[in-house]
């Protein structure tokens, strides 16, 4: 796991779309895989930019979402297969077709984890994932409490991670009790994992991840066994790390020629 703590989310954002902008420059059938979520956007903003005046194109890509809320109707503004397309991949020229997220209809959910883990592998699995960590350390759905092996599948949402999204509905009782989620393991299948996180109200959530033991109370943490896993931070984020002097030493010191 490689730490990297930059001032500001814009410097953060520049580099993780670095990451990306590499795997899809080089990569001729690149493999996405999105998060929705505030972390990402800054992340979002600067590949469109990229799109728009430096000619990168996503027209190759296949993307792959994290998660979906169960029960939203199709075409609901806060799905997360609506919210993906409108903070990023409408605005950049990947054909639409190609753009994947759990089917969190009622109809076949009993089996809708599995067959989205087989559409992943019959893309050739994820090049690079991006994630973000909630403030009790859940990565994608996947709540305190969830196996480190786990796949994807249906999961229920703490009363924590629902009253922090019902900012994003008329009331607490329109969000959603369930989702699919894909599970840690399968996130841990992806050859890349680029999480950012910023601000205070993270700080305890990425101690615990990065310095704290691999535990399923801390989710994030499973990144411990990640071979290439980078989790980019703000000075507020990393306020909780024992050994941020280190971590900035290492990046300062880190050799031209190694990339993130």
């Amino acid at each position: 796991m490689e730490i990297v703590i930059q001032e500001s989310a814009e410097q953060l954002a520049r580099m993780a779309a670095d990451v990306i902008e590499d795997v899809v420059r080089t990569n001729p059938n690149p493999v996405l895989g999105l998060a929705t979520g505030s972390s990402p956007l800054p992340i979002y903003t600067e590949l469109i930019r990229r799109h728009r005046e430096e000619g990168l194109s996503f027209a190759h890509c296949t993307a792959f979402t994290l998660d979906e809320y169960v029960g939203l109707p199709a075409g609901h503004p806060e799905s997360y297969h609506e919210v993906i397309r409108n903070e990023f991949t409408r605005h950049v020229d990947i054909d639409d077709a190609r753009v994947f997220s759990p089917d969190g209809s009622a109809d076949g959910l009993e089996s809708a984890g599995e067959r989205y883990d087989a559409a992943i592998k019959a893309a050739g699995g994820v090049d690079v994932q991006i994630l973000g960590i909630g403030s009790d350390g859940h990565i994608a759905f996947n709540e305190p409490g969830s196996s480190l092996s786990s796949r994807t599948r249906l999961k229920t949402l703490t009363a924590q991670t629902r009253e922090d999204n019902a900012r994003f509905f008329d009331s607490l009782d329109q969000v959603p009790i369930h989702a699919l989620t894909q599970g840690l393991g399968t996130i841990l299948e992806a050859r890349r994992l680029v999480l950012i996180a910023t601000g205070a109200g993270k700080a305890q959530a990425v101690a615990n991840m990065v310095e704290g033991p691999l535990a399923a109370f801390c989710p994030g943490s499973v990144l411990q066994l990640h071979n290439h896993a980078i989790v980019l931070v703000d000075e507020a984020a990393a306020s909780g790390l024992t050994h941020s002097d280190y971590y900035r030493l290492s990046f300062d010191r880190k050799p031209a020629w190694q990339k993130l």
